[in-house]
């Protein structure tokens, strides 16, 4: 069997696995909690500003209505949120953390920084600077 060259591999395919790689690791370190690497940024956002409409956690999650509606159907579920109508409009409903998803903070923070640190390993300093660099400017810089 001929050996691949690294010229011949598609961008889209080497990022599809590279992001297959790092989900699968992010699904091992959340999954004992029940919360996915998804679930985990919506609850980040929370974290950061509780109490946001469900469209504006998908714009910053870059999610459509249906998945941000599912994720936010599950995490309710599971009680790590709940949903509460908006006293400035009856017709929304806004979604705050519950003492569940407060109290998640911290060790989900905890495994994601191993994540963090686990992929960081597979590079020198310098590298990981530089792909982080390559990231940004694929996946930040573009849509700002």
């Amino acid at each position: 069997m001929n050996k691949i060259k690294e010229s011949d591999i598609c961008v889209q395919f080497l990022l599809r696995t590279a992001l297959q790689k790092v989900n699968q690791i992010s699904k091992s370190k959340l999954s004992p909690y029940g919360v996915t690497p998804a679930q985990y940024g919506l609850l980040r956002c929370l974290w950061k500003k509780d109490g946001q409409l469900s469209a504006t956690l998908g714009e910053r999650l870059k999610l459509d209505s249906a998945t941000i509606t599912g994720m936010i159907d599950r995490l309710e579920q599971n009680g790590f949120i709940e949903r509460r109508l908006d006293p400035k409009d009856r017709r929304n409903r806004l979604i705050f953390l519950t003492e569940k998803g407060t109290s998640m903070k911290e060790p989900l923070c905890k495994k994601m920084d191993e994540m963090n640190e686990e992929v960081r390993s597979l590079f020198d300093d310098k590298e990981f600077q530089q792909f982080k660099k390559i990231l940004f400017g694929i996946g930040i810089k573009e849509n700002n």
